[in-house]
């Protein structure tokens, strides 16, 4: 590994993390938690307005964050890659909770079992199980 990233990280960050704007973040963080279980770390609200400048929440063992959308960063969307033990149950719980169906879950010919769902800010999800023990 290259030394220009041999430095602190809080727990549960990789070397990359996720960082969502969205429109609703009260919204996507009620629909995370629903969805996908996500675990709230930690939030930053500005006291005045009562925005949410940033929220730290967890899925699994990994942290990502997301925060309210304004100016340059309005309508940003991404897309993530999400490894679980099932992709079906997690796929309908996410549907169950305001995902828009993608493609339904299926074995792809590389390897993984793979369903895709929108969230209610637009984020794609593709909720992964890989089959095999080895690299892509």
């Amino acid at each position: 590994m290259n030394t220009i990233y041999n430095t602190f990280r809080p727990s549960g960050f990789g070397t990359i993390s996720a960082y969502l704007f969205t429109e609703d973040p009260k919204g996507l963080i009620d629909f995370l938690q629903k969805a996908f279980y996500a675990e709230e770390v930690d939030r930053t609200v500005d006291e005045e307005s009562g925005v949410i400048r940033n929220c730290i929440l967890k899925i699994g063992d990994s942290c990502f964050m997301l925060s309210q959308a304004a100016g340059d960063f309005m309508g940003m969307r991404t897309a993530f890659y999400l490894y679980t033990n099932d992709p079906d149950a997690l796929q309908k719980n996410a549907l169950e909770n305001g995902a828009t169906e993608i493609f339904p879950p299926a074995d792809m010919d590389y390897g993984d079992r793979q369903g895709g769902v929108m969230d209610p800010a637009g984020n794609y999800w593709w909720i992964s199980k890989r089959l095999v023990e080895e690299n892509y």
